[in-house]
């Protein structure tokens, strides 16, 4: 299994572009809000010249590069982490990727409608990068009082050692810091 990369951003910044000029899919680019709705997905091989000089000791019945599948996901708005939009949906697909590719509107056109009125990257940036720590927050709540419960009836030092770890992200969530700074 290759790596799932999730492809982000709010509507209307170029994510759907993005995917077509990666995977040379055909996924429809609009000038509207929420022109994807169902996530597309396309695959792509990772050139590697390695694979055929390993190939060459080894004798394998069968090549198989390695790739990369990129999923074209909703865009997302400002409280999806409560709902707004496709913000449920966006989120749902987005826990489902191995990383991250977030696509930020820096080009001004008036052709081109943006979902905030103007051209901010630093604001667009900050809009989805609260969203997803706000359903990190959410994430990591549920499962700390679940891990919390089952620590307290268990003699596990793993499970003692995740309680605390939660507890870090936790906090490191509710100062406004991504969980990856933990």
């Amino acid at each position: 299994m290759g790596l799932q990369v999730g492809i982000v951003g709010l509507p209307n910044v170029g994510k759907s572009t993005l995917f077509n000029a990666i995977t040379a899919a055909k996924a429809e680019s609009a000038n509207y809000p929420f022109c994807t709705i169902d996530p597309n997905v396309g695959v792509v091989n990772v050139p590697d010249d390695r694979l055929q000089k390993i190939s060459s000791f080894i004798k394998p019945k069968s090549l198989i590069p390695t790739i990369v599948e990129f999923v074209d996901i909703a865009g997302l708005v400002a409280g999806a982490s409560k709902g707004e939009g496709l913000g449920n949906k966006f989120l749902g697909n987005i826990r489902q990727t191995d990383a991250i590719l977030h696509v930020v509107r820096c080009f001004d056109d008036d052709n081109v409608v943006h979902v905030n009125g103007s051209i901010d990257p630093l604001r667009d940036m900050e809009v989805i990068n609260t969203e997803l720590m706000l359903a990190d927050l959410e994430s990591v709540d549920n499962r700390l009082k679940k891990t919390e419960k089952m620590a307290q009836s268990s003699k596990d030092a793993k499970m003692k050692a995740e309680v605390e770890l939660l507890k870090r992200i936790q906090k490191a969530l509710g100062d406004g810091l991504p969980a990856r700074s933990v």
